[in-house]
Order: C-alpha cells, then sequence, then structure tokens
C-alpha cells in the first residue's frame, strides 16, 4: 500500500474527505494535510504545503483537489521534483503513472463525481512507471 498525502482548497475539501476514507479503507497511509473547514482558501498554499510533504518522503504520493484541478496542478508544478498531473477520466490516471512518473494526482471536485474519482486515485495508486524509453523523457523535466 502507498503513503498519500492529500489536500484541498474549499472547493475540494468534501471530495477530499471522501477521498480519505475510501483510500484509508483500502489499506493506504493517508495523511489529510487540510483544510479542516469550507471557509474560502488559497489553492496555491494547500498545492505548497502537500508538495512540500511530499518532496520529504520518496516513496509517498500526492493527490491535490480543487474546482476543476487545473489550479493545483499549475501551483502543483511550478516546485521542482513534482510531476503532477490533472485526471479526468481512467486512461489519463494510468498514463500519467505509466508514461510520466507522476507523483501527484489533481482532481476536480466540480466535474468529478465521488465514484469516478475514487477510480481514478486507485489506478493512479496502483499503475507502476514502466520505465524504458519514458524514463528518458521524464528525466528531461528536471
Amino acid at each position: 500500500m502507498s503513503i498519500v498525502y492529500m489536500a484541498s482548497d474549499h472547493a475540494g475539501i468534501q471530495l477530499k474527505a471522501f477521498l480519505v476514507k475510501h483510500l484509508g479503507d483500502k489499506g493506504h497511509e493517508v495523511h489529510d494535510l487540510g483544510p479542516d473547514s469550507e471557509i474560502s482558501c488559497d489553492y496555491p498554499d494547500s498545492a505548497r504545503t502537500l508538495t512540500d510533504a511530499l518532496l520529504q518522503r520518496e516513496a509517498a504520493f500526492g493527490i491535490l483537489i480543487c474546482g476543476t484541478g487545473i489550479g493545483m496542478s499549475m501551483a502543483a508544478n511550478r516546485v521542482h521534483g513534482i510531476r503532477a498531473a490533472l485526471a479526468t477520466c481512467e486512461f489519463h490516471a494510468r498514463a500519467c503513472r505509466a508514461h510520466n512518473n507522476a507523483n501527484v494526482l489533481c482532481l476536480g471536485a466540480r466535474v468529478t463525481g465521488q465514484g469516478l474519482a475514487a477510480d481514478l486515485a486507485d489506478i493512479f495508486l496502483s499503475t507502476p512507471f514502466e520505465g524504458g524509453r519514458h524514463l528518458r523523457r521524464v528525466q528531461k523535466f528536471d
């Protein structure tokens, strides 16, 4: 099972709570980094809290949730060593791990229902990086 850090902004708090329970029930070690209420907050701050924690644990993963997932993915990808991917379908969740070695999954709470979000998280966390020709490309990120 994986170590998973999760954070959201106010728009993503309900989906985050659902996924914290879902992934915990599946045996993952889940760390909820907040927020704890729906009071308006800034997604770049939540993204930075998660990326700072994630970079301390090499084998860990992150899941960030905002209204669309776009802002979180943009904010997270500004941090060296983070490869965040917005996934809206199962293929995205699988390919971003297999081909891009993504370490952060970004989801949009206003566009992704709980069932799909659970499937995307499960696929993301269970798909290994294929390496090979993909490794050369991923290394060019840094």
